[in-house]
């Protein structure tokens, strides 16, 4: 199993010493070639539990009371930072929520991803550049060797989420964990975005793909999880199946707004 996840707490501490729980005993588990669509509304805990993972929550405030995340066998609650390092990127790419927030303000697009390759694959700075602008056009990005020397904030919100679709598949990894990766993406964009993530799929990488759009779930997941308030109500193997019959009562609440809103889309 390339992930594993057993029993984990994810908790937040405010300067008052307050805390919050934003994950309870979490279970869930994904292997290679596996696509795990994990859903529920904003704050049921879905982001900090796939944070947690490359360990990339702040800590503090964040905090894990309990549990184990294996990847690959390797506790990333337990390891060194630099060992986490060496995933990051490299074995386990992660697409943000937040394009802007996770962008250096400071450099160029180009330089960003031509650092992350240099970073983990010995190639010359020229091929690190020629690497970072073929993936900024994969992602659909127009003239895509003059937005390579823009900086982040002369992109649109979309190209922004692009860029950062860019740089967590552009090595190829183990593991992709995406974070709403079709926010702010219009229909075709989104379309060609989850081309590339399935075919990182089909060389048998795993994703983690959190969402609330049921439709994208629908169309790429190979299992799914839902969460609501913290955690796991529904876990299926079977996404067919758990559409025809979700089982718990939040599930069928999902299901049907879901449908609702395919039915609104399409009169």
């Amino acid at each position: 199993m390339l992930l594993k996840i057993e029993g984990l707490d994810v908790s937040f501490r405010n300067e008052a010493g307050d805390v919050t729980a934003a994950a309870r005993d979490v279970d869930l588990a994904l292997d290679r070639g596996e696509i795990l669509g994990l859903v529920g509304e904003s704050g049921s805990g879905k982001s900090s539990v796939a944070l947690s993972v490359p360990r990339l929550l702040p800590s503090p405030p964040a905090f894990w009371p309990k549990g184990r995340i294996l990847f690959d066998g390797m506790d990333t609650l337990k390891s060194p930072v630099d060992a986490l390092r060496r995933l990051r990127g490299r074995r386990i790419g992660v697409v943000f929520q937040d394009p802007m927030g996770s962008l250096s303000p400071l450099h160029r697009i180009g330089d960003q991803l031509a650092e992350m390759v240099r970073l983990h694959a010995d190639v010359s700075r020229s091929a690190a550049r020629a690497r970072a602008v073929e993936w900024l056009g994969k992602v659909g990005i127009p003239d895509p060797a003059a937005r390579a020397a823009a900086y982040p904030h002369e992109l649109s919100g979309g190209m922004q989420q692009r860029v950062m679709i860019a740089m967590a598949l552009m090595l190829g990894p183990d593991l992709l964990i995406a974070d709403e990766p079709t926010t702010a993406l219009d229909v075709t964009v989104q379309a060609q975005v989850l081309r590339l993530m399935k075919d990182l799929h089909r060389a048998n990488a795993a994703i983690l793909l959190i969402t609330h759009d049921l439709g994208v779930v629908a169309q790429m997941a190979t299992k799914l999880a839902v969460m609501k308030d913290g955690a796991v109500v529904e876990t299926s193997d079977d996404p067919a199946a758990f559409f025809r019959a979700p089982a718990h009562p939040y599930s069928r609440t999902l299901v049907r707004e879901a449908r609702r809103m395919a039915l609104d889309c399409g009169r």
